[in-house]
């Protein structure tokens, strides 16, 4: 509005000083001066008024008109004040001449500003503008001066300038008008330039036939070349002329293609006029018009087709893309095919930028100018971009915003985000078209995009609804009362009967002041993420165990609340406390096990109150023949009957444990001093020893090992303490305790040594044998022999098997120590038999142990000794003590018989000393009892031990089995042996154990005997 009041007074103010100048001629210098440079004020106060984007090519134009207005105002001052008749050339033509190439400059400059320099086919066709005009110039004004001899050089020279400068006006003229399209300020120039040719003309025309004068109606094309060019700068759409165009001016419009048209005919229509009148004198200017014409045209069509094939190109890179967005699944892929669009547009090379903003991102970007529509596309300076966009496009001067809008809904706001791409304006000039489909292409994907979320969204939305409505968790949602706003369905069955809406929930739990305080915690923002351990009380009075989850969500409009999601683990935590009390306890007896144990040593260690502490380590008697003989069964019987005694046994405060098999712990505590520890350790010795409710009141022996501070300062120390002392209570005899003293630990490194020296010694053989005989106790004379094996030890000597047999059965290490004795006894029989001794009717016995008999290749071993020394079965007796045939062992039952049908005599060594028992007499096939040496020592003094003696003798008549007493050292020993019944003996009362040698002799000079000779590893 304010701009049309501007224009009206402009226009009313130019047509004053116009008619004041036609009806005062004396003030034609002062109103001709003051109508040219109203009309470069005009130009100024538009810039002014409308503030274009680049103001240089208007500045430009202001000094046009008034280089003009000086060669006005220096004509009028030539004439009217000094009095010159028609000065030319003067200096008044000198700024009329330079006003043309600074017009020229300023709608150049108004033409690159709105084509970027790239439309060409703008170019050529204002350039065939221009060739149709420059041909009428030359005929009708620059020829007749160049041919007019009456001109001087300068006059000519002045003369043909003013048609060249209108020409170079007219041509960049044509090119704006061309560009331009229906622009009202480019308009309103093209008027104003035309009015200036139509007065330059006849001007041209009175210099040559001296008419001319000023004040005539020649002066109303300069003054509507004055106004024309005022309003234009007044106009707003003066500054759509410094902006870049939107629209495709190079295309061939019906007008365009009429103009072209008239102007190709110039030259023809030239050329048939002269013809007609005869005398064709521009031939050769309507030749070279003509020729260039041509080319133009030629150079113009090729544009057309390049323009066709880009446009080809792009429809198919557009046509793909599209493609591409329809299967695009998200924002992300929408955004990839975007810019991979878009690098397929631009030139190869050309440096360029694509982003796509949507979800408010596009708040950082300026939007466009008043009256733009929804679906046009708008540029932006990089500098003024904010946000992603700012970090997307730096580098950059010129960005192209493309408004995300659906192809046919350019509604209000119906744009769904923005494609912003920042390359070379020219560039962005070119492609501004395609990029525009591009964004619509867009819109419709993010818009499928969108609602494809939406619809999955709210599908989610019923998905989770239902779960929250079926699942077993509870969910509360708290509000800043502390009280329940909403419970999930199932609140009920965790929480009891009821509604729990509108209840406090801290009063859901036990515990209050620790939920109070979770709360508050969780409202301050200081809780920890995870979850807590709660006990619950329902409405009905039961108590649950729950796991609660927590989210402060009441910054979420959705929510406004403190979620809970409440988990029942009730029957968890009784899971996990049984398997917390499977890993720590004993399963058989409920015991602690080894694990707790330690752990409550290295507590009590750790206390330090001054008091003793003590470890007594407990174990069983002879409790793998309770296994063998019973059954595991009644072994496991036995073990939890132990496990109550020891229990009942010991006070409150004191811990028993099992720590495999039947070794069981107990850690006594707060003991004043050692010999309180002592005495519990006797007392669970007693108490072990009475009858158990195990298989009509089994009784057994227990060994204790005792271990007390300040001697041990960790559990793992007191535990090996305590575990020597209990192997010294075992070797002093059993069913007793043994604290434990230094002296025990030497003792456990001397069997370590021997151990390991044993080992060498198998493998170098460093072992002999000694042989002591075996006599009939009547005569005297020499029955057998019994082998006994040495250690030859390169320090001790020759070492005694009772020094290192123990080991050997406790290592494993007596198999091959057996094999080696059985092998090496059958070597001397078979030698004593081939050098013709009365020994080739003697019968060797070799004791083997019970890890012997059960070893699976004992029968084989056995066999194959046999007969690589070429001793017949019969020859041989095999020693088994009683440990040895416990059990239902099949095969060691099996390998027996096996032995008893190749000839092999069967003997129980120690007979009475063990588990003696007259079912193993019944079920194996047995030949001799060996009575121990305990039997034997003392036998002549107690009558009660002499008749035991007898009982076994008549026990073994009674059954067909020799018997042979050991250890006899005395002649009333023997006397007492043959009162009872018993015919065969040995001990050092007959001979000691002597080399294989001597034993040959003895067998030299005596009469032979049907019995047996005896190779025993017990001594």
């Amino acid at each position: 509005m304010l701009s049309r009041i501007v224009i009206l007074l402009f226009t009313a103010w130019m047509l004053a000083l116009t008619a004041a100048f036609y009806a005062f001629p004396a003030w034609h210098l002062v109103l001709w001066s003051s109508l040219a440079l109203s009309s470069a004020g005009a130009i100024a106060a538009g810039v002014v008024i409308h503030r274009p984007s680049h103001p240089m090519p208007w500045w430009v134009l202001a000094l046009t008109v008034t280089v003009f207005a000086a060669g006005d105002t220096t004509y009028n001052v030539l004439t009217t004040v000094l009095g010159q008749e028609r000065p030319f050339p003067s200096l008044a033509d000198v700024f009329y001449i330079a006003m043309y190439p600074i017009a020229a400059a300023g709608l150049v400059l108004l033409i690159r500003r709105r084509t970027g320099g790239r439309d060409r086919g703008s170019l050529l066709d204002a350039l065939s503008v221009t060739t149709g005009l420059a041909l009428l110039s030359w005929i009708f004004f620059i020829g007749p001066y160049v041919h007019d001899a009456a001109l001087t050089w300068r006059e000519r020279a002045t003369s043909i300038a003013y048609p060249l400068g209108d020409v170079l006006l007219m041509a960049t003229l044509a090119r704006l008008l061309i560009t331009s399209g229906t622009n009202r300020a480019a308009a309103l120039l093209g008027t104003g330039a035309v009015g200036l040719l139509a007065s330059d003309v006849v001007y041209g025309l009175g210099q040559l036939d001296g008419t001319w004068a000023i004040g005539s109606y020649y002066d109303l094309g300069w003054v509507v070349f004055y106004i024309a060019w005022g309003v234009a700068a007044l106009h707003p759409s003066m500054t759509d002329l410094t902006a870049p165009d939107r629209g495709a001016s190079a295309e061939m419009s019906i007008g365009r293609i009429t103009l072209l048209v008239a102007v190709s005919l110039v030259a023809p229509g030239v050329l048939l006029a002269e013809a007609l009148t005869g005398d064709v004198t521009h031939g050769t200017m309507i030749a070279v018009s003509s020729a260039l014409l041509f080319l133009i045209v030629l150079t113009r069509l090729a544009g057309v087709v390049s323009r066709h094939r880009q446009a080809v190109e792009r429809e198919r890179i557009l046509r793909s893309t599209g493609a591409d967005l329809v299967s695009a699944t998200d924002a992300t892929a929408v955004a990839a095919s975007l810019r991979a669009a878009v690098g397929r547009l631009v030139p190869a090379n050309a440096p360029h930028r694509a982003v796509l903003l949507i979800d408010g991102e596009s708040a950082g970007v300026p939007g466009p100018g008043p009256g733009t529509p929804d679906e046009a596309s708008w540029f932006v300076n990089v500098e003024t971009l904010d946000g992603a966009a700012a970090r997307e496009m730096e580098g950059f001067a010129t960005a192209l915003v493309c408004p995300l809008v659906p192809n046919g809904r350019p509604t209000a706001g119906s744009s769904v985000g923005l494609l912003v791409v920042a390359a070379a304006e020219t560039v962005l000039l070119t492609l501004r078209g395609a990029l525009e489909v591009l964004a619509s292409q867009a819109a419709l994907a993010v818009e499928r995009v969108t609602l494809s979320q939406e619809v999955t969204r709210r599908n989610n939305e019923a998905y989770f609804r239902t779960l929250v409505q079926n699942a077993h968790d509870v969910i509360l949602i708290v509000d800043d009362r502390g009280l329940i706003r909403y419970a999930s369905p199932s609140a009920e069955t965790l929480l009891g009967p009821g509604s729990t809406v509108g209840r406090r929930a801290v009063d859901l739990v036990v515990d209050r002041d620790a939920a109070e305080r979770a709360l508050r915690s969780l409202w301050a923002g200081e809780a920890r993420p995870g979850t807590r351990s709660y006990q619950i009380l329902r409405t009905d009075g039961k108590r649950v165990d729950v796991e609660v989850a927590s989210r402060d969500l009441r910054h979420d409009p959705t929510v406004r609340g403190v979620v809970l999601t409440m988990r029942d683990v009730t029957e968890q935590r009784k899971l996990e406390d049984e398997l917390t009390h499977r890993a720590s306890h004993d399963s058989l007896t409920g015991l602690a096990n080894r694990v707790l144990f330690r752990d409550r040593v290295e507590r009590a260690l750790a206390a330090d109150d001054g008091r003793v502490v003590g470890v007594l380590l407990v174990d069983l008697d002879d409790f793998k023949l309770v296994n063998d003989t019973m059954g595991h069964g009644t072994g496991d019987e036995l073990l939890v009957a132990v496990a109550g005694r020891l229990t009942a046994t010991l006070r409150p405060h004191d811990v028993a444990a099992r720590l495999g098999g039947d070794e069981f712990a107990i850690l006594i505590q707060g003991a004043a001093n050692a010999t309180e520890i002592e005495e519990i350790a006797a007392r669970v010795v007693d108490a072990l020893g009475a009858p158990l409710d195990v298989v009509a009141g089994m009784t057994t022996s227990v060994s204790v090992g005792v271990a007390t501070t300040p001697g041990a300062r960790s559990s793992a120390e007191m535990l090996s303490q305590a575990d020597l002392a209990l192997y010294a209570a075992k070797g002093a005899g059993k069913g007793r305790w043994r604290r434990y003293e230094p002296g025990l630990h030497l003792a456990a490194v001397d069997r370590l040594e021997v151990r390991n020296e044993l080992e060498h010694a198998i493998a170098s053989g460093a072992f002999t044998l000694r042989y002591q005989p075996i006599v009939e106790l009547c005569s005297g004379a020499l029955v057998g022999v019994e082998a006994l094996v040495r250690w030859r030890h390169p320090r001790r000597g020759l070492v005694p098997p009772g020094d290192f047999i123990h080991v050997a059965e406790e290592t494993g290490l007596v198999v091959p120590l057996g094999s080696w004795v059985l092998d090496c006894a059958l070597s001397d029989l078979a030698r004593w038999r081939r050098n013709g001794a009365s020994g080739t009717s003697v019968m060797m016995s070799v004791n083997v142990s019970a890890l012997q008999v059960r070893a699976p290749d004992f029968l084989n071993t056995l066999v194959a000794a046999l007969a690589r020394w070429e001793v017949p079965a019969e020859s041989l007796v095999l020693e088994i003590t009683e440990t040895a045939l416990l059990g239902e062992d099949d095969r060691v039952t099996a390998d027996l018989s096996a032995l008893r049908e190749l000839g092999l005599h069967i003997a129980i060594d120690d007979f009475g000393t063990g588990y003696s028992s007259l079912d193993y007499l019944r079920r194996h096939a047995i030949d001799v009892l060996k009575i121990d040496r305990s039997f034997i020592n003392g036998i002549e003094s107690s009558g009660r031990q002499a008749a035991l003696v007898g009982a076994i003798v008549h026990l073994a008549r009674a059954l067909d089995l020799r018997v042979v007493a050991e250890g006899v050292e005395t002649a009333t020993q023997r006397d007492v042996l043959l009162q009872a019944g018993c015919r065969l003996a040995q001990g050092h009362l007959f001979s000691v154990a002597v080399t294989a040698d001597e034993i040959v002799s003895r067998l030299l000079a005596a009469a032979p005997r049907p019995w047996a000779a005896h190779a025993d590893l017990a001594r």
